[in-house]
């Protein structure tokens, strides 16, 4: 029976390896397959891994339909097993519900790749869309890091080296090299008027995979005194 499986994780935990690796194994054994991203670090239109990957897919838009893409597809004659599905993060969760209706009238496999929660640690709504309707959600086995070690479990917005809290959920960066910054400039639209808003507006934007306790802290690799051999003390003085 077709499944909507939905693999999640933070940042840079390999999800574009995966879903290209999934498309090669699918292929193949013959079936035959679609792939669709939004918004990937290589541009429109692709679906791209850090470790240096890439290949052609069908750019997700706001105005998007999969059920019509699909449809037309199988009219004209073409053979669709399956869809690959990376930064569904991205899809709204009409392209969700679109998604599953696929996996249940069609008898279409969907693998959707994508980040579960965003820099504020509020679910992106296609994520959360898909956690609510997903027959399966498969957290994926690489682990990202904290730089002190532990599993990281939340992704940081940082902008000029400073961990921020605020601004929109979608602005395109990289995931930052722990101290070498690597983050790509993007601005935010203007407005707002806070100080995590104003310096998006104007600094480059990177991003960094945390574990809990660090982002609760704001202590990026950058600004913990760790590095240095003293970590900063809680509020409360406890150790």
């Amino acid at each position: 029976m077709a499944e909507l499986v939905f693999f999640s994780g933070t940042m840079d935990c390999g999800k574009s390896t995966l879903a290209l690796q999934m498309d090669h194994n699918h292929r193949a054994r013959g079936r035959r397959g679609v792939l669709f991203s939004s918004h990937d670090r290589a541009g429109e239109s692709m679906i791209s891994s850090r470790l240096g990957l890439q290949v052609g897919a069908v750019e997700v838009r706001p105005d998007s339909d999969f059920w019509t893409e699909i449809a037309g597809r199988l009219t004209n004659g073409a053979r669709v097993d399956y869809l690959i599905c990376d930064e569904a993060q991205f899809y709204t969760s009409r392209h969700i519900d679109q998604l599953a209706r696929i996996v249940d009238e069609m008898a279409i496999d969907v693998f959707a790749f994508g980040i579960t929660s965003d820099f504020r640690t509020h679910l992106f709504p296609g994520s959360q869309r898909l956690i609510e309707l997903a027959d399966r959600v498969q957290v994926l086995q690489v682990e990202a890091l904290c730089w002190c070690g532990r599993r990281a479990t939340h992704n940081a917005r940082v902008v000029d080296g400073v961990m921020v809290l605020e601004g929109d959920q979608m602005v395109v960066g990289n995931v930052e090299d722990q101290v070498e910054d690597t983050g790509l400039q993007y601005r935010e639209p203007a407005g707002g008027g806070s100080g995590d808003r104003a310096a998006a507006e104007s600094g480059t934007v990177g991003y960094e995979t945390l574990c809990r306790r660090h982002h609760m802290r704001r202590q990026t690799a950058r600004s913990s005194p760790s590095l240095a051999g003293n970590e900063m003390p809680l509020p409360f003085g406890a150790a």
